[in-house]
């Protein structure tokens, strides 16, 4: 495993996550998200991702559970959270606790995520997504004031566009508060732009480190829906009609059926060609990976040798494939 520093911070992750969205609950109990999380740390994996709103809370429970039955030391690993949607439904009780980063709601939501969790502090927290309603810098004192309690050592952002990133570092720096260290964006070879694009400045000016969600497109790049959707996968899950709609997509399977040429070359498969291709990106400080068995989990873990085989032939092969507007394709 290759550890990478989460931007300008001292903190090492690896380069490949291990992350519980949608597993965690729905297709996984304790026992089987025991076995993923054990593959996954033996293979080198010290980063897991978890959020407040992933399955009601039950996806925290479930990974505080885990760690707590296998006896980890708490300094061999680091966990996050995020907070944004809430948990608490959205009618007029909810008001302040759901779609918001208001103060209350994030002085409010940290400690029963601990206490899902069984943890005296998160390693990483981040605010899932960019609130219009409430002002940056009551997010940005929240935030702070969050890690100065010690309940957490660093924390960041979700799917923010690049000015509001650059507001909230500089609201910190302004007031000498804790800054943003990192942002948690989609990226993948259909969804490139926020990476690539806006937020280039960032890593050089305040020193933006990346988590990246989502490297097969969630599922996309993996090539099973080339011919249709599978039954028993996560497209046919209830609730996921945006899945469906995505990964049916003819333009973007036609260029996933391209590509499963370069991975045959290269004897891999498509999705350790996928993975493989996001940790190319000197910005990405982990990718997170998901898996509902650890066979799954040892098969991503094999991206770190693909890695090592993408030259600037295959590089420019696989932008040839992907070519321009991909990120259409991701909506």
């Amino acid at each position: 495993m290759t550890y990478r520093r989460l931007g300008r911070s001292g903190l090492k992750v690896s380069v490949l996550s291990f992350g519980s969205w949608v597993s965690f609950g729905p297709q996984l109990d304790i026992d089987k998200a025991a076995n993923c999380m054990t593959e996954a740390r033996e293979h080198g994996v010290n980063f897991f991702d978890n959020a407040e709103v992933y399955s009601g809370g039950q996806s925290e429970q479930i990974m505080g559970d885990v760690i707590a039955k296998l006896g980890w030391e708490r300094h061999s690993y680091v966990i996050s959270s995020k907070f944004f949607w809430g948990i608490h439904g959205d009618g007029p009780d909810a008001i302040n606790s759901h779609w918001t980063l208001n103060r209350k709601y994030l002085m409010e939501a940290i400690d029963p995520s601990l206490e899902r969790l069984g943890l005296d502090y998160l390693d990483l927290i981040f605010c899932h997504r960019p609130d219009p309603d409430t002002p940056i810098e009551e997010t940005v004192w929240a935030m702070h004031d969050i890690i100065a309690s010690g309940r957490a050592l660093y924390w960041g952002t979700s799917e923010w566009s690049a000015d509001e990133i650059r507001a909230a570092h500089e609201i910190a720096e302004r007031h000498h508060l804790h800054k943003p260290v990192m942002e948690q964006p989609q990226y993948n070879l259909v969804s490139r732009e926020k990476v690539e694009q806006e937020y280039a400045r960032l890593y050089e000016d305040i020193g933006l480190g990346l988590t990246t969600w989502s490297p097969l497109a969630s599922g996309l790049l993996t090539g099973k829906y080339i011919d249709g959707v599978p039954e028993g996968s996560r497209a046919t899950l209830e609730g996921y009609d945006w899945l469906r709609k995505m990964v049916t997509d003819d333009e973007a399977n036609a260029k996933v059926a391209r590509l499963k040429d370069v991975a045959d070359e290269l004897g891999c498969t498509l999705a350790q060609l996928s993975i493989a291709w996001c940790a190319a990106n000197e910005n990405v400080s982990t990718v997170i990976t998901g898996a509902s068995r650890p066979e799954q989990v040892t098969e991503n873990m094999k991206a770190l040798a693909v890695l090592a085989q993408l030259d600037d032939d295959v590089m420019a092969r696989i932008e040839q494939i992907m070519g321009d507007g991909v990120d259409a394709a991701a909506q």
